[in-house]
């Protein structure tokens, strides 16, 4: 399989994690969403849409990440990313709904160049723009999380596989995360774990050298 991906794109990140919990080989192809590689032609014979991630299985290609989640899981059953119980996969899926449709819209690259270069704002009011849709959408995550493992239960899910690229882009705009500590602690414990650790964007082939 070929994940078209861009290393920061945290819809791109949702399905690193979770190829690589599932255990499924694939091949990263990089797409410059500040390039604007994704508007481009060649992109567009990919995917119409003109987004990441799109998802080559070989046989067909896929797009929308929550779609693309969706057939993994219906595909490749093993090892599970919701749990068994209906109600607990219900709830599950309302919490990455909150994430993938409160949360992450609002501030995604796009609308973000739109309020710097349509709107004209300055570079503290966007910040402080990401910061509240962050903030707002990471309270009511917090109040449902547990104390201890993880949102869907004892090992990491679907839940976490929304919640770990959110708060990395919420570190990268400095917003004040001491509000959510059991967010936070299922953050840690995912960082742990080599399925997250791969996927993280530092780690893709498109990520920048690290300086120093």
């Amino acid at each position: 399989m070929k994940l078209y991906s861009y290393f920061r794109s945290s819809s791109s990140y949702r399905l690193r994690i979770a190829l690589n919990l599932k255990g499924l080989a694939h091949e990263i192809v990089p797409v410059n969403l500040v390039a604007g590689e994704q508007r481009g032609e060649a992109y567009r014979a990919v995917n119409p849409q003109g987004l990441v991630p799109t998802l080559d299985t070989g046989d067909a290609r896929l797009v929308q990440s929550t779609a693309i989640l969706e057939w993994l899981e219906e595909q490749y059953p093993e090892p599970p990313l919701y749990p068994a119980d209906a109600l607990a996969r219900a709830r599950v899926r309302g919490l990455c709904q909150h994430i993938a449709c409160e949360i992450q819209p609002l501030n995604n690259l796009g609308v973000l160049g739109y309020l710097r270069e349509t709107l004209g704002q300055d570079e503290d009011t966007v910040t402080g723009w990401y910061a509240h849709w962050v903030s707002r959408g990471f309270e009511s995550l917090e109040a449902a999380a547990p104390a201890d493992g993880f949102l869907g239960g004892t090992a990491p899910g679907m839940a976490e596989v929304f919640l770990v690229p959110q708060f990395y882009n919420a570190r990268r705009f400095a917003v004040d995360l001491a509000p959510f500590p059991r967010l936070a602690a299922i953050d840690a414990r995912c960082a742990k774990l080599d399925a997250f650790a791969r996927a993280h964007p530092d780690r893709q082939p498109d990520a920048p050298p690290a300086q120093g």
